[in-house]
Formats: C-alpha cells, structure tokens, sequence
C-alpha cells in the first residue's frame, strides 16, 4: 500500500466523542476511497485507516446498536 498524504486534510470529532473532550475520535472525509481516524488527544500520533465501504460498515452498526456489549 503506498503512502497516503493526511497533511492537508480536514478532521471532525466524531458525534459519539465525550463532549467534555475525553475520548474523542476523529475522522476525514476528504479522501474517497479511504477513512483515517486518530485520536484527538494525539493529532500528531498514529493514525488508522480503514477502506471507506468498512468504515460505513462500521457506522451502521454503531448506530443500529449491533456492537453494544
């Protein structure tokens, strides 16, 4: 897999984030194919990314209660 430039793109907290600014999680949509995902706490640490149909994937779930343990 090449390398994917994230220096110019824009991050949103995530909806489900605290919003007391603990566990926070954010996420870019200026890449189509891609979602890269950090922790707001970190912004220069690491960074996941996941293919963009996963990632929808894994929304859906979250919001249809499926991963609730």
């Amino acid at each position: 897999m090449r390398p994917i430039d994230l220096s110019d793109v824009t991050w949103r907290k995530s909806s489900y984030s605290n919003p007391d600014g603990g566990a926070c999680v954010e996420v870019s949509d200026d890449i189509p194919s891609v979602v890269p995902v950090r922790d707001s706490k970190t912004p220069r640490g690491p960074v996941l990314v996941f293919p963009a149909c996963g990632w929808s994937s894994f929304v859906t779930a979250v919001k249809g209660g499926q991963l609730n343990g």
